[in-house]
């Protein structure tokens, strides 16, 4: 059974991120605030869940949440800050979308920058400790899959609508054969064989 959040009768965010590790596609992060009293024992981290619950879950968060922010960083931001500080940015500008803004953050992983002097702690594997943290990697990977499947549209040769951008080995190979697209991250090592890729 998942806490509701680190520090009960604080004003608490939790806030998670999506998509670190693709080489296609932004990275998402959410930030959200839970009433006292919510509870549901089938939100848990998101990577636990079905898609079908996933997306099932994420209305109902959208509906009985006091505030809640989605933001994408996309492919040229994280090429210039590195994908840790776009992780980062991305969390932070949710939590900027939080109205009422929250006395304290609690953040998925080990890495945050101090945001607004709101005090935050680092919680490893928060997303399968606390529900405010669980409801943001929820809400983040689903606002993610909905992009990713909006731009497989543009490109299906690389079934991102499957893949959702993670390097698997379709998608490596359809970046060998397609070369790369204005989606993918031009500073990730796309190919093993980074050197023989053109991006241009």
């Amino acid at each position: 059974m998942l806490a509701l959040q680190l520090n009960p009768n604080i004003l608490e965010c939790g806030t998670d991120e999506a998509g670190r590790g693709c080489l296609a596609g932004p990275v998402t992060a959410a930030a959200i605030l839970l009433p006292d009293d919510f509870n549901n024992t089938v939100l848990n981290d998101s990577k636990q869940l079905s898609e079908t619950k996933r997306n099932l879950l994420r209305p109902l968060l959208e509906d009985s949440c006091l505030a809640y922010g989605v933001t994408h960083v996309f492919m040229d931001e994280i090429d210039k800050v590195n994908i840790l500080n776009a992780s980062i940015l991305a969390m932070q500008r949710s939590i900027a979308q939080l109205k009422p803004q929250p006395k304290h953050i609690i953040v998925d992983g080990n890495r945050f920058k101090p945001y607004n002097d709101i005090p935050f702690t680092c919680v490893i594997k928060g997303d399968g400790k606390y529900l405010n943290i669980a409801a943001a990697s929820v809400l983040a990977k689903t606002y993610r899959d909905e992009y990713m499947e909006k731009i497989h549209e543009e490109f299906p040769m690389y079934n991102w609508k499957k893949n959702k951008g993670y390097p698997t080995t379709e998608h490596r190979d359809a970046i060998r054969k397609y070369g790369v697209t204005k989606y993918h991250r031009k500073s990730f090592r796309l190919l093993p064989e980074q050197l023989t890729l053109d991006l241009k």
